[in-house]
């Protein structure tokens, strides 16, 4: 095989701040006030804690993501880590939990954006605007439309400017009096009738709001110098999550209740109202439709990519569909088809029962990063001489799977038992895949280092042109 770079090989092109915007575009600052509602039941009033829990668990989390970037520069996916550190089968089946949460984003989004014109036109069924919306992020991906770092920043920091007249407007409605009549009380942290158990809770619906950093480590061969990624995973956390806490610590102190709202599975358009009146409202909603849509576009684009990938080296008539590329377009038409399917169920699912299934997977693939770190530094390369090392392979990473496993232990039952039940079928698929483990399977990146391809061991493997 030559050592040349391959003719498609992607062009390093993206600066640190370029890569962390990136990663910020994929968190949409503004989700925090679409959950707001629900996370303020699910915490009782506490919904910065539960952001700050979720914050603590993903920083162990980014390191070790960081650090397995070092390790496989051209890798950067949890399935990856697991399938060269612990098993190819471990790897699969990690890999297919993520696609889990993978498939779900651009439903998500889709969602998003019908309670948006819902709360605007509520005479309209809810239905007409998922199938309009999907079927426009659809068609736009079916003819290869994508969005740029620099297109990504501008919606960026349009959310964070209209979050900062947020915290602005509603400072000044604190010292008038409203909610708690300051922005320094710590009601919204902690106060009576609060349980940790209730926080953990909320923290399993806000930690889908932080998925989008590890995503960050699918740039690594577009980054202009290896050491970005790593740096840009933790920048990105940290940024997106000071953002985070910051605005849910001010919605918590104007509105330390949900009296008042009629329309709790998304709080965003009436936080909004409530805060700077209609001209606010429609500016507010903007930004967040704004964001939902490059969001979709991204994650719409991402999975699609994904799903031929894993299928494009498989056996059968399955593979072979989901592999297939429009001659015209040059765009896994049927793989982008089949994300635009699942949007559709945008119409019949709600906001708390989607983020949860989300991070049913994200929680399994953040856990098994951590577990690559112990497995691969302290057990493998044996770095585990004197306290820095112990620290840095096994007390940190442990940590972080502590945390993690957490979350996914608490998370609701109904995204749990379906989740399971996924992670099932994901079992009976590699039963068929490896021929009930009598055929290894390999997982190798193609030539331009987008995404995981898997195979059965000795089967050629051609780059994606």
């Amino acid at each position: 095989m030559s050592t040349n770079p391959a003719p498609t090989a992607l062009r390093r092109s993206l600066g640190l701040w370029a890569i962390v915007g990136l990663g910020l575009g994929y968190m949409t600052p503004m989700t925090v006030f679409d959950t707001f509602g629900i996370v303020t039941g699910e915490t009782n009033g506490v919904v910065p804690s539960a952001y700050l829990f979720a914050l603590v668990a993903m920083v162990f989390t980014a390191v070790s993501y960081g650090r397995m970037t070092r390790v496989f520069p051209s890798a950067g996916s949890a399935y990856t880590y697991a399938s060269e550190t612990i098993h190819p089968n471990v790897g699969f089946l990690v890999g297919w939990s993520s696609l889990l949460d993978y498939l779900l984003l651009p439903l998500v989004n889709a969602l998003i954006v019908r309670l948006y014109l819902e709360s605007f036109f509520p005479q309209v069924p809810g239905w007409i605007w998922v199938v309009g919306y999907v079927a426009a992020i659809t068609a736009m991906n079916l003819f290869s439309m994508s969005s740029t770092s620099k297109v990504n920043g501008i919606l960026v920091a349009f959310q964070i400017v209209l979050i900062g007249v947020f915290v602005a407007l509603t400072w000044a409605a604190l010292n008038g009096g409203a909610g708690t009549g300051t922005a320094f009380s710590l009601t919204p942290l902690f106060h009576a009738g609060v349980n940790i158990f209730a926080v953990i809770g909320g923290a399993t619906v806000v930690c889908f709001s932080f998925i989008g950093f590890d995503a960050i480590t699918m740039y690594t061969e577009e980054a202009k110098d290896a050491r970005t990624v790593p740096k840009a995973i933790v920048l990105a956390l940290m940024i997106g999550g000071a953002i985070f806490f910051v605005a849910a610590w001010f919605a918590q102190s104007r509105f330390p209740t949900l009296a008042g709202f009629h329309f709790t599975d998304d709080t965003l358009p009436e936080i909004a109202l409530k805060t700077g009146g209609l001209f606010f409202q429609i500016l507010f909603i903007s930004a967040a439709v704004a964001a939902a849509v490059a969001s979709s576009l991204a994650s719409h684009a991402s999975v699609s990519r994904m799903i031929y990938v894993m299928a494009r080296n498989g056996n059968g008539r399955i593979s072979r569909t989901l592999s297939f590329v429009h001659p015209k377009f040059r765009t896994p038409a049927v793989a982008v088809l089949l994300v635009g399917a699942v949007s559709l169920l945008a119409a019949a699912f709600t906001l708390e029962f989607v983020s949860s299934m989300i991070n049913f997977g994200a929680l399994i693939a953040f856990t098994m990063v951590n577990a690559t770190v112990i497995i691969h530094f302290a057990i493998r390369k044996r770095q585990v001489h004197g306290a820095k090392q112990i620290i840095r392979n096994i007390v940190l990473p442990g940590i972080g799977m502590l945390l993690t496993g957490v979350l996914w232990a608490n998370l609701h039952f109904d995204a749990l038992t379906y989740g399971l039940i996924w992670l099932a079928i994901g079992i009976v698929t590699l039963l068929v895949l490896t021929r009930a483990f009598r055929k290894r399977l390999g997982v190798k990146l193609d030539e331009d280092g987008d995404a995981a391809i898997i195979t059965r061991e000795g089967a050629p493997s051609e780059a994606v042109r």
